[in-house]
């Protein structure tokens, strides 16, 4: 803060467990990435290199050392002799593209749990595949179990699918049915739309995690979290 102000729902400081920031970085060049690393030191906690764009970033070793002279935990997918190779300490376990069996999957997080911190993504990428909440439930469940550090809650970048309507809503149901089932500080929720994250941080707070963040959008969601924009001034500054 540039100025204090104490009736400012307080933030948890990193290295944080708890109110954490997940931005996805869709291919940023090495001085965007320098901007946004100076920009969001304070206010993210993972970049994720999504779409495979890993494979095709030119200077890829000197983009994750921005972001790790920035005390910014950068990860991607990929084969984990790749991951070995760029001395990632962080791994992602999906398979919202490709179907795995519950079993494969949780022997990849057991696996790798032993060597990384492990974020295992719960939900389908593809909109026709709908699972209870009793499914959900128990994937998250076991993930956690196996030794995913947390667990995340599938959107897309585009936050149309998973925990989400096909026209971005929220499907209510199943989030509180998630939330009284799992332990919530054990969730990171993609939430790539305001409205979304407006959403997540009237109902659990200052403190929820959030992912799939627009690279654009980092201090207009901490803003968000702090009360500082109308859409949740009332519910901290009144």
């Amino acid at each position: 803060m540039n100025y204090p102000l104490s009736q400012i729902p307080a933030r948890t400081e990193k290295p944080r467990t708890t109110g954490i920031t997940m931005v996805m970085d869709k291919g940023l060049g090495l001085r965007e990435t320098a901007d946004l690393a100076e920009i969001g030191t304070d206010y993210i906690d993972f970049v994720k290199l999504g779409f495979g764009t890993a494979l095709l970033t030119n200077k890829l070793e000197e983009k994750l050392a921005i972001y790790r002279q920035n005390n910014i935990t950068p990860y991607f997918g990929g084969y984990r002799s790749f991951v070995n190779k760029y001395k990632l300490s962080h791994v992602e376990v999906s398979d919202g593209s490709l179907k795995m069996k519950s079993d494969i999957k949780l022997g990849y997080i057991e696996t790798l749990a032993k060597e990384f911190t492990v974020l295992s993504e719960v939900g389908s990428k593809k909109a026709d595949i709908v699972y209870s909440l009793e499914e959900w439930a128990e994937m998250m469940r076991n993930e956690l179990q196996a030794g995913s550090f947390m667990v995340i809650a599938e959107a897309r970048e585009s936050g149309n699918t998973g925990i989400y309507n096909t026209d971005g809503s929220a499907n209510k149901a199943l989030i509180n049915g998630i939330i009284n089932e799992i332990d919530i500080n054990k969730i990171l929720w993609e939430a790539p739309l305001k409205a979304q994250q407006t959403m997540f941080i009237k109902l659990l707070g200052s403190n929820v995690s959030l992912g799939n963040i627009a690279a654009n959008e980092v201090l207009s969601l901490e803003t968000l979290r702090r009360g500082l924009r109308g859409d949740t001034f009332s519910d901290f500054l009144i």
